[in-house]
């Protein structure tokens, strides 16, 4: 159910208030939710050894991350886990976030760039997971295949939030759903109020699920926007789209800019659904070649205002703006 107006947050006035309660929106809010790991264990960390050790474990935990930490490869992110970054300087490079086999994870106010080889952040067969007011970015001097995703949901990953992220200089940004033997296990993602600048496509790139792409703010976007194909339901509202090749598609073929495995005869996916609410495209075109029947959320979210949305994405997709 949306409910009209400006964006209406719930939180506190410092990260820094140990005792503050959070509460994401959109699907990673149904299911049991994701929570603040509240009567767990709490850890500020600033070297690589001490967040490995603080993560251990399926306890609730809240890690607070202080400075820059290069941590090993893949560490992995288990059950009832918060990572937050305090300020402005929290940052990972080197190796991103493995989210695996895991329920109620939060990562927040982090900055994750340079991962090569990996994704920033991978969800495999988790639920409930929420990344907010984080910033990814890599670089597009390396060409498309050096770097990996930025936040991918993959293997069954189910109910995640993506909000308030800023994602900058990539080829590819969020995927989900990348292997189609998960068909059974459906994918229900929000996208909602992430700033893509000077990225090639996944933006999202969806496959074989239920998803909600609203108040996003395009820019500079040299292939495609959020791109539907292979089993999927999409909703994709309130966003809007300055500079963009293609705001919407919903098409199986792979575009050249998009990816080397280019082939006239498409990607290998099918043509699926999308239903565009009301979008300022900003003279931009779509491509949707089929209309889905995904027409509203089960969930109430707050929507902003078309004309405020890059004011207000730009304003708060920052760290630090918790």
């Amino acid at each position: 159910m949306k409910v009209p107006g400006d964006i209406l947050l719930e939180g506190c006035g410092s990260i820094t208030d140990l005792n503050c309660t959070v509460k994401s929106n959109g699907f990673s809010n149904l299911r049991g939710g994701t929570t603040r790991s509240a009567g767990g264990a709490t850890t500020t960390v600033s070297s690589a050894a001490a967040f490995m050790t603080a993560v251990t474990g399926h306890a609730k935990k809240t890690i607070y991350l202080d400075g820059l930490i290069v941590p090993p490869p893949r560490p992995q992110i288990r059950n009832n886990t918060s990572i937050i970054g305090l300020g402005k300087k929290a940052h990972l490079t080197g190796n991103g976030l493995g989210v695996q086999k895991a329920s109620n994870v939060i990562i927040r106010n982090i900055a994750i760039g340079g991962i090569a080889d990996a994704d920033a952040i991978s969800a495999k067969t988790s639920n409930n997971v929420w990344v907010d007011h984080c910033e990814f970015w890599s670089d597009t001097n390396h060409g498309v295949g050096y770097y990996d995703g930025l936040v991918d949901v993959t293997l069954g990953s189910s109910y995640v939030t993506i909000s308030y992220n800023y994602f900058h200089h990539h080829y590819k940004a969020p995927l989900v759903g990348g292997d189609p033997a998960f068909t059974h296990e459906h994918y229900f993602i929000t996208y909602h109020h992430n700033w893509f600048r000077n990225i090639s496509t996944h933006t999202p790139a969806l496959r074989f699920s239920e998803a909600h792409v609203y108040n996003n703010y395009y820019a500079d976007i040299f292939a495609q926007g959020a791109h539907t194909c292979s089993g999927v339901q999409a909703l994709i509202e309130y966003n809007v789209f300055r500079n963009v090749k293609e705001a919407i598609s919903s098409y199986g073929k792979v575009i050249p800019e998009d990816s080397p495995n280019t082939s006239p005869d498409g990607d290998y996916g099918l043509d699926r659904f999308a239903n565009e609410g009301f979008n300022d495209f900003g003279g931009v075109l779509s491509n949707i070649t089929v209309v889905g029947t995904m027409t509203s959320v089960p969930y109430r979210f707050t929507c902003t205002k078309l004309k405020d949305v890059i004011k207000v994405v730009k304003r708060d997709s920052e760290l630090s703006k918790i």
